[in-house]
C-alpha cells in the first residue's frame, strides 16, 4: 500500500516537533517532506540570544541534525521557499521551480519580524533579530561600530541589548510604552529589572516614538517624534513579529490575523493544516514554544486517527532569565475591582511576588528574583484549586538556596511545560536509564530542549537525584511476568503499531510466555476493545447477545438472570419467567442483592427454549462489567418518595448495560438519608438530600470494607448523570486493567476527578464518548445475532 505524503511547510520548532509526535503515533504511516526557507537544520530560535552573548555557538543550537532527518527518511529540502499552494490538485510550487504533490500538508511557516514602516528603515545597519544570520550580521556589525540603538523594550529587545553589551558595544534600548517588557510584567517588576540591566550598562529611552532613521546609505542616528534624537551607527529591530501568511494570498484558505484553525488544527480546505504561529485558533495567535507544542501533539493525534478532544486553548506563562535575572508571569497578573492582590517585596534580596486571585483560585501572577513556584502557580491555574493560606504563604516566601524545592513536588507536578514533562517522568528516566547529566535528561525527555526556561529546575532535580538524601524510588510495575511492558506502555503500542489481535501484540511485543497467562491475555482483550469498539466482531464474546446469555455454575449446569432495569418488572414480564421455571422444571429461583430474579440449574440442552420462551433482555453478571444498580423501596420504616432514584437508575443502567470496566462496578441509588441502597460501600453510590443528590465514588463492601468518597452534590438529575457516566467513562479510560475503583482514585487523586468532571466542557465529552460506544457496540451485537 502506497503511504500517504505529508509535506510541511516550514522547518521550524514547531512544524518538525509535530512531525515528532506523528512519527511516535505512526512510524511508517507517511512519506514526509519538508521545506525550511533558511538554509539550516531544524534549530532553537528562542537560544539566539545566548549565541549573541557568547555562552553558546550556533551549532550547539540545533535541535535535529542531518542524521536525524536521514534516519527518519525524511526528505527535506532547506533554503527553499514554497510559494503556491493548489488544493484542488494537492500540489505545491517552490521558488525553485519544483512541483510537488501532497495527501495531507500541514503549514507551519511561523512568523516575520515586523519593521517599523519609517522612513531611513532600508539604511545600511538597519538589523533585525530573527534567524541565525540576523545574529551573525550582529556579531560582524559589532566588530566594525562602537554604538548601537535597540528599537523594542519587550523580551527579544533586552535580550539583544544584553548579547551587544557582549559584544562590547553602547546600547540605548528605545520603548514606546513607560515601562519595559509591559506584556509580561507589572511596573514594580518592570522598573526592578530596569534598575538591573542599568546597573550592567544598558540605557533606556522610554516614551519615545521612532520617527526616522537619519544618515546616508548608512545609520547614523534615530530622530523621534518629538523632535529629539539619539546618535546610532547601527539600529536593532525588535518590535515584535507578524503571523507570516504570504504563501496565503491569492488562494482560499481562510485567515484573519494568522491562518484560521478549529480544535483539530485544520483550515477550511480539507487536507491542509496549520500549526505554531502562523495560526490562528479561537481568535488567539500564539507566540511562546508551550502552547505550539501543544497544538502540535493534537494535529498529530488527528493527522494519526487518535481520538483526541483537540486543542483547547494554552495557559499562557513566561519563564525566563534575563541578563542573569529570573522573571516569571503566567495568566492575568494586573486584576480589577473583583480580584485581591497579594504581594511580598523583599528589596534588599532583590525579590519581589505577586498573586493575584479570585474566589481563593490564582488567576495571574508576576514572580521577580525568586521564580521557583512557578510551574506550581500554572497547575494551580489550570486546575482551577482553591488556595488555603498556608500554601499563599508558602508560595510568597523567599526559597531556600540551600533547600531542594523539588523534593517538596509530587511526581505528577510539571518539570518543563513546554514539553509537558514531569518530575516523575524524568526521575523514572534517571532510574532506569542510569542518566547522570543535564544533557541525558535533554535527550531522554525533552525537559529543557525548548525555551530552556525550566533548565534551573532541571538541574536542582538531578542534583536532588544525586545527593545523599534522595530517598523517592519509583519502580517500574509490568502488567504481568509475561512482558517488560507496563499497562501504559503497552497501551502506547498497541495505538502506534495498530495491533489489534492478542496474537499480533504476543508475537509483535516479543512476549516472554507463549500464549500469555490469564493476567496479560484478559488485559489485552480490555484494551483492544478500548482502542477498537469492532474488535467483539474478532473474539468469542463473553456473552453471545443481551437475549442469549448465561454462566455455568461449578455443577456444569447453568444460570440466567432476567434483567429488571432498576429493579422494576411488570406482571407480563413475570409471567414469562414463571411460564418457564414451570415448562422447563428449573429446580432454583432466587432473588440477588440487586432485586433481579436468577434462575438457577438450567441443563445447556434447555438454554436456547427458555431464552426463546422468556424473550427478555439478561443481564451480565460475569466478567468485570458495570453491575445492576442496587436499588430502594422501603421496606422497613422508610415511605419517602422513590419515583426520582428509581428513575434515575433506570436510565443509568440502560446506558451502562455490558459496559466493559478495568474491574467489575457495583453501583447504588439511595432514594434519601436512610441509604437503604447502601450508596456509601459501592463504587458509584448515590443518595438523594435536600441539597440535591449526593455522589460517593470509591467505596466497597467486600471483606475489608470502605467507605466512599464524597465527590458532588449535583443539583439536578440531569447533572447527576453526567457526573456518573463520565465517572465511570474516565474510570474506564485512565485505569489500568484489574484496578478497582478506589485504587484508581488513590492513585490518580480525587481532587484530579473532581477537577476533569467539574469541567464542563470535559464532563459532556466522557458522557458522549460512552453513549456513542455503546450504540456502536449493540450494532456490533445485532450483526453478530
Amino acid at each position: 500500500m502506497r503511504k500517504q505524503r505529508l509535506v510541511v511547510i516550514g522547518n521550524g520548532m514547531a512544524g518538525i516537533n509535530c512531525v515528532q509526535e506523528i512519527l511516535n503515533h505512526q512510524p511508517d504511516a507517511f512519506e514526509i517532506i519538508v521545506f525550511g526557507s533558511e538554509p539550516h537544520y531544524n534549530y532553537n530560535r528562542i537560544l539566539l540570544s545566548t549565541v549573541l552573548q557568547g555562552s553558546t555557538k550556533v551549532e550547539d543550537i540545533t535541535l535535529n541534525d542531518r542524521s536525524w532527518y536521514e534516519d527518519k527518511n525524511i526528505k527535506l529540502y532547506t533554503g527553499e521557499t514554497v510559494t503556491y499552494i493548489d488544493p484542488d490538485n494537492k500540489l505545491l510550487r517552490t521558488d525553485q521551480d519544483r512541483e510537488v504533490s501532497y495527501d495531507k500538508a500541514i503549514i507551519a511557516t511561523g512568523s516575520h519580524p515586523f519593521v517599523l514602516p519609517i522612513l531611513g528603515n532600508d539604511k545600511r545597519g538597519v538589523i533585525n533579530f530573527r534567524t541565525i544570520e540576523d545574529c551573525k550580521n550582529i556579531i560582524d556589525m559589532s566588530k566594525h561600530h562602537k554604538k548601537a540603538v535597540v528599537i523594542g523594550g519587550g523580551l527579544l529587545g533586552l535580550e539583544a541589548a544584553r548579547g551587544l553589551l557582549h559584544l562590547g558595544m553602547e546600547v540605548d534600548v528605545v520603548h514606546l510604552s513607560k515601562h519595559i517588557m509591559d506584556r509580561q510584567l507589572d511596573p514594580t517588576a518592570s522598573i526592578m529589572l530596569q534598575r538591573e540591566l542599568e546597573s550592567q550598562g544598558v540605557n533606556f529611552l522610554l516614551e519615545k516614538a521612532s520617527a526616522e532613521i537619519i544618515g546616508g546609505d548608512s545609520v547614523e542616528g534615530l530622530r523621534f517624534k518629538d523632535g529629539t534624537e539619539v546618535e546610532a551607527e547601527a539600529i536593532i529591530m525588535a518590535v515584535g513579529v507578524r503571523p507570516n501568511i504570504n504563501l496565503m494570498k491569492g488562494n482560499r484558505i481562510e485567515t484573519n490575523r494568522a491562518i484560521v484553525v478549529n480544535d483539530y488544527l485544520q483550515t477550511n480546505v480539507p487536507d491542509i493544516y496549520a500549526v505554531g504561529e502562523c495560526a490562528e485558533h479561537r481568535g488567539v495567535v500564539y507566540g511562546l514554544v508551550k502552547p505550539l507544542y501543544e497544538q502540535g501533539r493534537e494535529l498529530a493525534k488527528h493527522i494519526c486517527g487518535i481520538d483526541s478532544q483537540g486543542y483547547q486553548g494554552s495557559t499562557l506563562s513566561t519563564q525566563l532569565k534575563i541578563s542573569g535575572v529570573d522573571v516569571f508571569s503566567v495568566g492575568d497578573f494586573v486584576g480589577d475591582e473583583t480580584t485581591k492582590t497579594i504581594t511580598h517585596y523583599d528589596e534588599q534580596a532583590n525579590i519581589y511576588k505577586k498573586l493575584v486571585l479570585k474566589d481563593d483560585k490564582i488567576l495571574g501572577a508576576v514572580l521577580y528574583g525568586d521564580t521557583k513556584v512557578g510551574n506550581r502557580l500554572v497547575d494551580m491555574i489550570n486546575k482551577q484549586k482553591v488556595m488555603t493560606d498556608e500554601e499563599k504563604m508558602l508560595l510568597l516566601q523567599t526559597s531556600d538556596r540551600n533547600s531542594w524545592q523539588v523534593s517538596s513536588m509530587e511526581h505528577t507536578e510539571l518539570i518543563c511545560n513546554c514539553n509537558g514533562v514531569t518530575k516523575g517522568t524524568i526521575l523514572e528516566s534517571c532510574q532506569l536509564n542510569n542518566i547522570t547529566t543535564v544533557e541525558e535528561i535533554k535527550s531522554c525527555t525533552k525537559a529543557s530542549s525548548a525555551c530552556g526556561g525550566c533548565k534551573p529546575l532541571v538541574t536542582e532535580l538531578l542534583t536532588y537525584i544525586q545527593s545523599e538524601g534522595f530517598d523517592e524510588v519509583i519502580e517500574k510495575v509490568t502488567l504481568c511476568s509475561c512482558t517488560t511492558l507496563t499497562d501504559e506502555e503497552l497501551v502506547n503500542e498497541l495505538q502506534i503499531r495498530q495491533l489489534r489481535s492478542v496474537d499480533e501484540v504476543m508475537r509483535e511485543l516479543g512476549w516472554l510466555t507463549e500464549g500469555g497467562c490469564s493476567t496479560c491475555l484478559s488485559a489485552i482483550q480490555y484494551y483492544l476493545g478500548m482502542i477498537y469498539p469492532e474488535y467483539e466482531k474478532e473474539q468469542p464474546s463473553l456473552f453471545i447477545n443481551e437475549r442469549m446469555n448465561a454462566t455455568m455454575q461449578s455443577d456444569g449446569s447453568f444460570s440466567i438472570t432476567p434483567q429488571m432495569y432498576g429493579g422494576l418488572t411488570s406482571a407480563e414480564e413475570l409471567r414469562k419467567i414463571a411460564d418457564a421455571i414451570e415448562q422447563y422444571n428449573i429446580p432454583q429461583v432466587a432473588i440477588t442483592s440487586e432485586q433481579r430474579l436468577t434462575l438457577m440449574g438450567i441443563a445447556q440442552k434447555d438454554l436456547e427454549a427458555i431464552w426463546k420462551k422468556i424473550d427478555l433482555p439478561l443481564s451480565s453478571t460475569y466478567g468485570n462489567t458495570v453491575q445492576n444498580i442496587k436499588t430502594c423501596i422501603g421496606e422497613t420504616i422508610c415511605t419517602c418518595d422513590k419515583h426520582k432514584a428509581l428513575q434515575l437508575a433506570v436510565k443509568i443502567e440502560k446506558t451502562t448495560d455490558y459496559v466493559v470496566t478495568p474491574y467489575r462496578l457495583k453501583m447504588g441509588i439511595s432514594a434519601c438519608l436512610h441509604n437503604g441502597a447502601g450508596s456509601t460501600t459501592k463504587d458509584v453510590g448515590v443518595i438523594q438530600t435536600d441539597r440535591g443528590w449526593e455522589m460517593y465514588v470509591g467505596g466497597s463492601s467486600g471483606r475489608n470494607v470502605r467507605s466512599g468518597q464524597l465527590l458532588c452534590v449535583a443539583d439536578t438529575n440531569k447533572k447527576l448523570y453526567e457526573m456518573v457516566i463520565g465517572f465511570i467513562q474516565y474510570y474506564r479510560e485512565t485505569a489500568k486493567y484489574g484496578e478497582r475503583s478506589w485504587e484508581w482514585i488513590d492513585r490518580v487523586s480525587l481532587v484530579h476527578i473532581r477537577e476533569v468532571l467539574f469541567d464542563d466542557d470535559l464532563r459532556k465529552q466522557l458522557s458522549e464518548n460512552l453513549e456513542l460506544e455503546m450504540k456502536q457496540r449493540k450494532k456490533i451485537v445485532a450483526e453478530l445475532i
